[in-house]
């Protein structure tokens, strides 16, 4: 007879946090580039700046700079942490993966292979047992799959403290010559850190996928460039979103009368505007990070609550509804209950 570890009750979100980085690129650069201007990407995307990341940092560097973050905001140590999960699209390197070298950096500060800092001695790792460590590519549903996964695991017994990130740099996938995706794009990093609770903080996580358009958000071999039909994802998402949505608060055991944040995936303010509207929720908080973080794929959901959070734009112990959507096409959500502060 196998025997099944006792896990805790719930899971719940103790921090938050996030990194952008510093090179800022706003409209006027992107017409620099390609035939548009300020006022028609405005217009049709509500992006009015995004952050792009130097050629020399990685998915792994944002990812490790957002999980500081998040465990200095829960007050929690590296050690502590057991599990880690990073949500990403557009990590290069297949092995060691994403999450393997974000825990590796968490415990000795420097990422594998890279030189210690001058005046520190090597980390001596030969009795040190890491935490787990899973990458999950579904693309911008990523961080609202791998949160959910998290939630398992703790309630499962496998793991008491999760770090939970999406890191993307899309950048480094963009064709900068396409007007239609080109104005879209952006790099950053938001994580948190999940503990085991004796009640429910992270209600279940609802996902699934819509076969029909796959293919409509993509980054394919050999090109490696992000491409999508927008036409066809702005149609799902103005018929079908905020179905799905509903599924993902009916399961929460909650009502959308209940909830008091709305962070959805920041893909478009065109589509965040009338998901929040079919939803009944335009009169609450509804995060748009988009306007000045552009789209960050895996990264949007808690990159953009981790700026509101941090800004005091988004109150504690308050029902967030999370939701992400697309490449693969997939989506994906819960309803989570904000830190303390």
């Amino acid at each position: 007879m196998l025997t099944l570890p006792a896990g805790a009750a719930g899971s719940r979100i103790v921090g938050i946090g996030h990194h952008q980085p510093e090179k800022v690129l706003t409209n006027d650069d992107i017409a620099r580039l390609v035939e548009t201007n300020d006022e028609w990407i405005r217009s049709r995307t509500g992006i009015v700046t995004r952050h792009v990341a130097a050629d020399d940092v990685t998915v792994a560097d944002m990812a490790t700079a957002a999980a500081r973050h998040a465990l200095a905001d829960a007050g929690v140590a590296g050690e502590e942490v057991d599990l880690v999960i990073v949500a990403t699209t557009t990590a290069v390197d297949r092995s060691p993966n994403t999450a393997g070298r974000v825990a590796y950096a968490l415990r000795t500060g420097v990422q594998p292979g890279a030189s210690t800092p001058e005046g520190e001695d090597e980390p001596d790792l030969r009795d040190v047992v890491g935490p787990g460590v899973i990458d999950v590519n579904t693309a911008c549903s990523g961080f609202a799959y791998s949160l959910g996964l998290a939630d398992q695991a703790v309630r499962a017994g496998s793991a008491r403290t999760a770090v939970v990130v999406g890191s993307e740099k899309l950048t480094a996938v963009t064709d900068w010559s396409d007007r239609s995706t080109c104005i879209l794009t952006a790099d950053g990093a938001g994580a948190v850190v999940v503990q085991a609770a004796d009640a429910p903080g992270v209600g279940p996580v609802v996902w699934g996928s819509e076969p029909e358009i796959t293919p409509a958000v993509r980054i394919e071999a050999p090109a490696e460039r992000f491409a999508q039909d927008g036409r066809a994802v702005f149609k799902w998402a103005i018929t079908r979103a905020a179905d799905r949505a509903r599924r993902v608060v009916e399961a929460s055991g909650l009502s959308l009368d209940d909830i008091e944040v709305l962070v959805a995936h920041q893909a478009n303010l065109r589509i965040i505007e009338p998901l929040a509207k079919g939803l009944g929720l335009e009169d609450r908080i509804v995060v748009t990070d988009i306007t000045e973080s552009g789209n960050t794929s895996a990264a949007s959901i808690p990159l953009g609550m981790s700026k509101w959070w941090h800004t005091g734009r988004i109150p504690a112990g308050a029902p967030a509804l999370l939701f992400g959507f697309g490449g693969g096409f997939t989506w994906a959500g819960q309803v989570v209950m904000t830190p303390q502060r």
